[in-house]
């Protein structure tokens, strides 16, 4: 779209301003092409009509959600102003010093000391990706440090910036960086030493300014070397351009170098004597400047710390007294005092007390020294003149004299640092670190601006070439055409000053001349570049200076003193004077070829590409220019050769103010810096870039339906961008980004928050109606209710008289009554039609449950008769069979006897008679019966005929009595009307009489009940009576049929015995066959009885459903609960309830009439199978007599036979067995050693199998607890089920429930028999099992010992082993164990128990020796196990555990009182005898710390690079997170070379250690401290990147860690960790995730955030504060003001400040003693462990 198009109303634009260099505007009238003014409002209000060229309109403001990003290149519009106003909020608002600006790092000097830089902050920055983290100077380092281990390519580090920007605190954080993060494993300390050359340096090259407390007053670029492994090895130092005019001169509240007036600190400590030094105020050279001491430095101190470092780098006391006697000369030689004598003339007392002192330190010839100050020689070709000197040239060859002094001194502390920080190895690869001044332009610039100047025009260059060849790459990386950027150029300006007849080649020149001045060579300047060059100018009104247009400005150079500076000539007498010292250090200064001539000598060993020319008359023909310009031409080789890292150092205010910020001089030194160009080179071509995923979380309210529904979300980019912007030439896509030109990212922000801010307008408005609306209505009824009551009133007022009052009342009255009747007819009529449908709908619902009741009884019924039939049926069937094969052997054995039996048939017939006899007695006692039957039948008729007459008596006295009771009543009303005429005392009579009346009809009516229910008794006994006969008779009449039956079945066996008694002896070899059917017959009588059991139970059951199902059918509780007492009784008057009660009644008759029938069938063939079974028996019995005789006769031959036919059938049995035992015993044999070896693996699994039995055994405990709360429940179910029938009188019912519960109750208790019975059953199995143990290990001890009679051992709880048996025991039992393979099958600490089971036998022995040694071989092993495996957390945590086990086992076993109380009787006889064990338990104890803290770094090793991206990158709640543009950084060269980790990889992790820890049998103490340290871990990692990480300090953010925190407490609950304490060590990160979330505006809400965040510091809070940051537009920012009310309140608590949380910081780690419950006797050795030498005693 076209730029005019977006100077629309709401739009803000930057307008330019004299004091604060840009302010904002809001346009208030949209823009229209063409128009010259432009319609805005000053943020103060102010409208103004701004003046604008249409070709040029003022630059347009980024939208507020873009303010204070932390990449400048991440800004829509890139251009001056929004550069500006990023840079001020982020350091005045959030209190941010540092900010990217494509690959460069502006830092901001914030004047103030910030807990930033402390080694939390290193270890948070350490491996993070550049982008990832908030801008920082160990966030470039770190780049640097990574880019080197990936690339293996040398890194340069270039920091720059004006004097007091921080130049010098920022390449020392650097340094400090990388000897934190790359510390080397050798004992050199190389990385102290590396840090420890800053103060020495600083010392010698720094000063104080105007502008700085501590300038750099020379450039410094810094050489660190890291071998193959990236850690360092050395250092290396190169230096430029001292000022050395410092040493000499110094301006208004400037001092000299701070080593000076450390010296003078310190010239009253006794080593500083001979010095003979005084005050810095005393001597010239420390006084010039008029302040001698900085505010808040201590320069005493500061000299002790520069001594240390001096003997730190190995330079020693020797050394440093040598440097410190050249530096007091220094200061000496400048308070010597030069005379003048005369005009052309001066002189030097030799007297002069500084001279004396001067030449006493450098051991100096003090006469000539004196002379040569203020003489010069002039060699000619044919004579030597010497020449005086005025007193302005002898105080300049003094001057130039300590100047010189001083560089070489410098030059030589400099040579020796590098000295001690070269170490022998080879050098792989560096990171150089250039500490140098940036460009800089005064008042007056001489020649050390010009050089600096020039040194920054070669940076800039470089700089330009390298971000153009970034810009480059990332274009190709994309696939994007790469299209020539217009960027700025400066090397006209480096040719101007360097080429071949440029300024500093005509300054060389000039210097060669013996009468060169500044004047002849600024002209030559002027007749070679004016007019000529257009980067030199002359100035109007000056002919001694020239103008250079610099890259960043125009500066003007002064050129007097060019020459002299250049030359930096000392008269060569002077030189030979020095060059004879006796002090040696001064006359190696001097030598022809000294140990370090120039600044230079020190660099590291780049050559030149040309070799630089020397000029023929020694160094002295080497001028300063050209020096600078080869030293800079190695620098820019160097820098060329490495991958370069830029920062720039800015400086806010002139004033040293923290926190204010000079938009004036800030935008000055942007422009120097090389910013403002990057940002321009950004603008030209694509600097907004944004992936595709990115792209579409951002605008996907910007998409319509059609395009959301396409599946690639880069195609929907792609389509969505094409229908917003209609230009294509506004982006470009690339493979994985989209390129945008600047402002086009604005225009999209300003297209979302458009239709944001109209679906918002659309909400308002919709509710803003419904507000409006309701309020309407609601002023509108309450309109309507005044209107009405006030024509009420008026109407009442005009209508009111006597009359129409009373015509209104009337028919109110009237309408009251009619109103009534018509509810009251229509209530009834409801009434009527609602009983009549209850009633119908009652009666069919009872109609219904009775047909379904009667059927079921019908089918049940049915079931009966066919189960009964197929009963008879089947034993019909086995009767008849059983009858024709007794009838069968009968009739072939009474064959055989019935010659021998005819005998017996006399007695037969005998009996027979008898039989006869007893029948005709039995009839005639039945006749008697029926005789007395009659009778009683005749008195009960009398009885009942005396029932009805005295029945009609007792009427008629009922008649009687209520004659009498009428007359009486006709009495009392006679009586009442009497009362009404005669007196009181009448009255008194007849209440007497009437009361008397009264009573005796009570007693009429009690007599006239008493004479009722005696008759009712007498008519119930009665009834009794005549069932009893009717029972008797029927009794009688049933033993009659009996006796009948019996007749008959004694002629049939009569008969049966004839047949019989022939084949009898024919029969009597079968008697063993009857006796077996006898046992038959018995067997199918107990089958009989079991069935008439299983009847007997299937009708009971019957009968419980049946009532069960009456039961449920009648849901009582519901029925009186519908029906109110006024129902109930309308049913009792209907007859409905007492129809119901009366069909239940009748139901259980059926059922129990039902019932009884069925019993007596049953018992009547019960009976019958007896009388049967009995019958034959007697049968038996007297045949066996008849046969007893003969049988005796045959006894002996049977038995002869059974015995010989039972040994015939046991030989081949035993011929069998015998070859079975044979056989046995060769398996034995063979399998004997396996038996050995599986009886430990048995014997474990047979207690596993008890173990298993004791807890089903507590299930059934369970069980028999659950089955006795369920008799409780029913009889809870009874007692309200009687309540039931009690209030419904059903009596029978309840009966039937009371039945029903008590077989239910039997039913329970037979099942807590039958459990009881299976617990007797499990506890006898375990006792089998138990002997079964004992019996193996008896025959293995046996089979072991085969000579030794077999006698039980008792083991004693000791391993014997022999001395030389340690070594095996250590290596098999602790170097070679592998815990995976071991904890599964085993006790925990089962290691640990044969370790002190060995101890035991060596105290048993009471040997010292024996036990010491053994003691100290299993710690040796134990601490060699633990290094080798010191990053294996299983192997750590299997070894903590066993090594806690075995110093509990020393303490529970040591005999000592507080431990012994824990033990058993049994485990107290193990303690130890003869040895105290203490300082092995110290010991022991040690190495159990350090294995935990060993233990505790593998834990959070492994689970610390998941902690940033699970806890605060991943969305756990996804959607609600916002995307913002992200800067270059994002696009850097840093590689994410780590997996993407979530929350679950962190529970998962944890849930591994947990696991781990809980098999290898890990105290839960020590778990739970183990949890505590990691949980802490994660809440201090995670808080600390949220302090480092300003994009993720925002609302929806703080959703999402409070979220993870849940999932964290979840996981604690549900391994039941709560008791750890670890859900405290998260309180600081949930506070901080709160204080994220909570608003942040009123007064209030300040309050409870200092009430609430408690946990956290001030700092922290702070911190949080300034970062937050909205993600979208319509949140708010947090203002300084309500910062400030905050930290306010925050002041009165005593926290330490202190931002970050120390991650190292470990908990105090206790070890309680826990006794082991294993007793030593039952542990037994796995044969796994390899063991078998040692020998359980």
């Amino acid at each position: 779209m076209a730029l005019a198009e977006l100077y629309t109303r709401y739009n803000r634009v930057w307008i330019p301003d004299s004091e604060e260099v840009w302010r904002s505007a809001e346009i208030t009238k949209d823009y229209k092409a063409g128009d010259h003014l432009l319609h805005v409002q000053l943020e103060d209000g102010t409208e103004l009509d701004y003046p604008v060229d249409p070709v040029a309109l003022p630059p347009l403001r980024n939208p507020d959600i873009l303010v204070g990003e932390n990449d400048l290149t991440a800004l829509s519009y890139l251009h001056e102003p929004a550069v500006l106003h990023n840079l001020k909020v982020r350091f005045v608002e959030s209190k941010l010093i540092y900010t990217y600006s494509g690959i460069i790092l502006v830092a901001m000097n914030p004047y103030k000391q910030l807990p930033i830089y402390g080694d939390a902050i290193i270890h948070a920055y350490s491996g993070q990706n550049m982008g990832d983290m908030d801008p920082h100077i160990f966030a470039v380092a770190e780049e640097a440090y990574k880019q080197m281990a990936r690339n293996n390519k040398n890194q340069s580090i270039i920091v720059s910036g004006e004097s007091g920007a921080g130049k010098t605190v920022s390449a020392r954080y650097t340094m400090r960086y990388f000897a934190t993060v790359s510390k080397s494993s050798s004992n050199a300390h190389v990385e102290d030493k590396v840090l420890a050359s800053n103060p020495i340096t600083e010392a010698v090259g720094n000063a104080k300014t105007t502008r700085n407390d501590n300038s750099s007053r020379f450039g410094k670029y810094t050489e660190i070397s890291f071998d193959q492994s990236y850690q360092i090895t050395g250092a290396n130092m190169r230096t430029y351009l001292l000022e050395k005019s410092r040493v000499v001169f110094q301006s208004e509240n400037e001092r000299n170098y701070h080593i000076f007036y450390q010296l003078c600190a310190s010239a009253v400590q006794p080593e500083f004597k001979h010095l003979k030094l005084g005050s810095a105020e005393e001597f010239n050279y420390t006084k010039m400047g008029g302040s001698t001491v900085i505010e808040g430095v201590d320069d005493r101190a500061n000299m002790v710390e520069t001594q240390k470092t001096f003997a730190l780098l190995g330079l020693k006391e020797d050394f440093q007294m040598d440097v410190f006697k050249t530096l007091a000369a220094i200061l000496h030689l400048g308070n010597v005092q030069v005379m003048a004598v005369g005009d052309e003339r001066s002189s030097i007392s030799l007297e002069d007390k500084h001279l004396n002192i001067f030449c006493e330190l450098l051991d100096l010839n003090c006469d000539k020294m004196a002379q040569w100050l203020c003489h010069r020689k002039i060699i000619t070709t044919s004579e030597t003149v010497i020449k005086p000197m005025t007193k302005s040239q002898a105080v300049n060859a003094r001057d130039a004299l300590a100047k010189k002094i001083y560089s070489h001194l410098f030059d030589f502390i400099v040579e020796r640092i590098n000295q001690a920080l070269h170490f022998t190895g080879k050098q792989h690869t560096f990171i150089g670190v250039l500490d140098i001044y940036g460009f800089e332009t005064f008042d007056v610039n001489s020649f050390e601006q010009f050089c600096i100047n020039y040194a920054n025009e070669k940076l800039q260059q470089q700089f330009n070439l390298h971000v153009f060849k970034l810009e480059q790459e990332e274009y190709m990386k994309e696939d994007i055409p790469w299209t020539l950027i217009d960027f700025y150029d400066n090397q006209p300006v480096i040719d101007l000053i360097e080429a071949k007849m440029g300024i500093l080649e005509l300054l060389d020149e000039e210097c060669l001349l013996p009468h060169g001045t500044d004047e002849n060579w600024l002209q030559k300047l002027y007749n070679n570049f004016v007019n000529k060059n257009a980067l030199f100018e002359k100035p109007r009104m000056s002919n001694t200076s020239f103008i250079i247009q610099h890259f960043a400005d125009k500066v003007e150079y002064k050129c007097e003193g060019f020459l002299e500076k250049n030359r930096d000539t000392v008269y060569e007498v002077l030189i030979e004077i020095l060059k004879k010292s006796k002090f040696h250090l001064c006359a190696d200064f001097f030598q022809d070829n000294p140990v370090s001539v120039s600044p230079f000598s020190s660099a590291i060993n780049i050559k030149s590409a040309r070799p630089v020319l020397k000029s023929p008359n020694k160094q002295f023909r080497m001028t300063v220019g050209s020096k600078f310009r080869s030293s800079l031409y190695l620098l820019m080789e160097t820098l060329n050769a490495t991958t370069p890292h830029y920062v720039r150092c800015i400086k806010p205010n002139d004033e040293k103010l923290p926190f204010e910020f000079d938009s004036k001089r800030v935008a000055q030194q942007l422009r120097a810096c090389g910013v403002l160009e990057t940002i321009r080179i950004s603008a030209q071509s694509y600097p907004s870039r944004w992936t595709y995923i990115e792209f579409f979380s951002r605008y996907s309210i910007l998409m319509t339906q059609q395009e959301l529904y396409i599946n690639d979300k880069k195609q929907i980019c792609k389509t969505v961008l094409q229908r917003l912007i209609q230009d294509p030439n506004q982006y470009q896509f690339g493979r994985t980004k989209i390129f945008f030109r600047a402002g086009q990212v604005a225009y999209l922000e300003k297209l979302r928050s458009d239709k944001l801010r109209h679906a918002c307008i659309m909400i308002q408005k919709s509710v803003r109606g419904w507000l409006q609306r309701k309020k309407f209505l609601l002023i509108k009824q309450a309109a309507i209710i005044i209107q009405q009551y006030f024509r009420g009133q008026r109407t009442v007022r005009q209508a009111v008289t006597a009359r129409a009052l009373k015509q209104t009342w009337a028919a109110i009255v009237i309408q009251k009554y009619c109103r009534g009747y018509l509810v009251r007819k229509l209530c009834q009529l409801i009434h009527v039609a609602a009983v009549t449908i209850q009633a119908y709908t009652r009666g069919f619902l009872a109609r219904k449950r009775y047909r379904k009741m009667l059927q079921e009884h019908k089918a049940v019924i049915l079931q009966k008769y066919a189960r009964a039939w197929l009963a008879r049926r089947r034993f019909q069937s086995i009767r008849r069979f059983v009858l024709n094969i007794q009838l069968s052997y009968r009739v072939q054995r009474l064959q055989k006897r019935i010659e021998e039996q005819s005998k017996e048939n006399h007695g037969l017939l005998e009996r027979l008679t008898n039989l006869a006899a007893t029948r005709t007695n039995d009839l005639d006692t039945i006749q008697k019966l029926e005789l007395d039957l009659e009778k009683l039948t005749a008195q009960k008729r009398t009885f009942e005929e005396k029932g009805k007459k005295y029945k009609e008596d007792s009427e008629q006295k009922i008649l009687k009595l209520e004659n009498q009771n009428k007359e009486l009543r006709e009495q009392k009303e006679t009586l009442e009307r009497k009362l009404q005429e005669k007196t009181e005392e009448m009255k008194d009579k007849m209440d007497d009489l009437t009361k008397q009346l009264f009573d005796d009809v009570q007693k009429e009516e009690r007599q006239r009940m008493i004479l009722e229910k005696n008759f009712q008794n007498q008519k119930q006994d009665y009834e009794k009576e005549i069932e009893l006969l009717k029972g008797e008779i029927k009794i009688l009449k049933e033993e009659k049929i009996q006796l009948q039956h019996q007749i008959q079945q004694e002629i049939i066996i009569q008969d049966g015995l004839k047949m019989e008694v022939g084949q009898l002896t024919k029969q009597a070899q079968t008697i063993p066959e009857l006796q077996k059917e006898i046992e038959l017959l018995q067997t199918q009588k107990m089958d009989v009885e079991k069935q008439v059991q299983s009847q007997k139970r299937e009708m009971r059951e019957k009968m419980s459903e049946v009532t069960k199902q009456l039961l449920e059918s009648y849901d009582f509780e519901d029925v009186r609960s519908r029906l109110s007492t006024e129902d109930l009784e309308h049913l009792n008057e209907d007859g409905e309830l007492w129809f119901a009660y009366e069909g239940l009644k009748k139901a259980t008759r059926v059922l129990e009439s039902h019932f009884q029938s069925q019993k007596e069938i049953y018992e009547k063939e019960i009976e019958g199978l007896n009388f049967k079974v009995e019958h034959l028996s007697q049968d038996i019995n007297h045949l066996q007599k008849l046969f007893r005789e003969e049988n005796d006769i045959n006894d002996g031959i049977r038995l002869e036979v059974s015995r010989l036919t039972s040994e015939n059938l046991v030989i081949p049995d035993l011929k069998q067995q015998v070859s079975e035992l044979e056989n046995q015993k060769l398996d034995l044999e063979n399998r004997l050693q396996e038996q050995t070896i599986k009886l430990k693996e048995m014997s474990n699994r047979l207690h596993h199998e008890l173990e298993r039995d004791r807890t089903q055994r507590r299930a059934n405990e369970a069980q028999n607890e659950t089955d006795l709360k369920e008799k409780e429940r029913l009889k809870i179910t009874t007692q309200e089920i009687e309540g039931l029938s009690n209030g419904l009188k059903q009596d029978e019912v309840q009966d039937e429930v009371k039945s029903k519960i008590k077989q239910e109750t039997t039913r329970l208790t037979v099942e807590n028999m039958d459990l009881e019975e299976k617990l007797d059953m499990k506890d006898r199995i375990i006792k089998k099992l138990e002997d079964q143990i004992k019996t193996l290990t008896k025959t293995i001890e046996k089979a072991n010992e085969v000579h030794v009679p077999t006698l039980s051992k008792e083991y004693v709880g000791m391993m014997e082993y022999k001395k030389e048996d340690e070594e095996r025991i250590v290596q098999n039992l602790i170097l070679d164990l592998k815990p995976r393979g071991v904890v599964v099958n085993m006790i925990p600490g089962l290691p640990a128990h044969i370790l002190f089971m060995c101890v035991r036998y060596a105290d048993y022995l009471n040997d010292a020796d024996m036990l010491k040694s053994f003691m100290n071989v299993t710690i040796d092993g134990i601490k060699q196990v633990i290094k080798e495996h010191s990053e294996d957390f299983e192997m750590l945590s299997f070894w903590l555990s066993n090594t806690y086990y075995f110093l509990n086992c020393l303490k529970q076993y040591s005999g000592e009182e507080e431990f012994m109380k824990y033990n058993t009787p049994c485990q107290n006889k193990n303690c130890l005898k003869h040895f105290d064990l203490s300082e092995y338990r110290q010991i022991l104890s040690d190495l159990a710390i350090r294995i935990y803290h060993q233990f505790v770094i593998v834990m959070e090793n492994n689970i610390q690079p998941m902690i940033v991206p699970g806890m605060l990158e991943y969305e756990s709640l996804q959607g609600i997170s916002g995307l913002k543009p992200t800067g270059f950084r994002k696009r850097s060269s840093s590689i994410d070379d780590t997996d993407t980790y979530t929350m679950t990889s962190i529970l998962q992790q944890l849930s591994y250690f947990y696991s781990t820890m809980c098999q290898n049998g890990l105290d839960s103490e020590l778990l739970k401290q183990a949890v505590k340290q990691l949980f802490f871990l994660i809440g201090a990692v995670t808080l600390n990147s949220l302090f480092l990480r300003k994009d993720m300090c925002s609302c929806r953010k703080g959703m999402q860690i409070r979220c993870n925190i849940s999932y964290l407490e979840e996981w604690l609950k549900d391994k039941n960790l709560q008791s750890s304490n670890a859900k405290e060590t998260l309180e600081p990160l949930s506070q901080a995730a709160w204080l994220l979330q909570v608003k942040k505006i009123t007064d209030d809400d300040a309050k409870e955030i200092y009430e609430h965040c408690t946990s956290l510091s001030t700092v922290q809070i702070v911190k949080i504060l300034n970062s937050y940051t909205p993600i979208d537009d319509f949140e708010k920012r947090v203002t300084p003001s309500f910062v400030r009310k905050v930290q306010a309140m925050l002041n009165n608590r005593e926290d330490v400040p202190q931002l970050m949380l120390d991650t190292k910081y470990l908990f105090q780690v206790t070890f309680p003693f826990t006794p082991s419950p294993h007793a030593l006797e039952m542990i037994q050795v796995p044969s796994s462990f390899k063991l078998g030498f040692l020998t359980r005693v």
